[in-house]
């Protein structure tokens, strides 16, 4: 079992632990409706990415009644 030789100071703990602070999104606006999405992501809202539709929403679907 591993077991420390000496204490780990609270400054050489900090210093380890320095970088794994969380950090905060970038959002940027959408090309076509404005609304802010992660970069390099479909917008949520109209599901659009790099000025082309990629998901049609739901609510733009017509479904027929005889079909589902």
């Amino acid at each position: 079992m591993a077991v420390p030789k000496s204490k780990i100071t609270r400054s050489k703990r900090g210093m380890r632990r320095s970088h794994d602070a969380l950090v905060a999104s970038n959002p940027n606006e959408c090309g076509n409706c404005g609304e802010l999405r992660r970069p390099h992501h479909v917008c949520p809202s109209c599901g659009h990415y790099a000025d082309r539709e990629v998901v049609a929403l739901a609510d733009e679907i017509d479904l027929d009644e005889d079909a589902a």
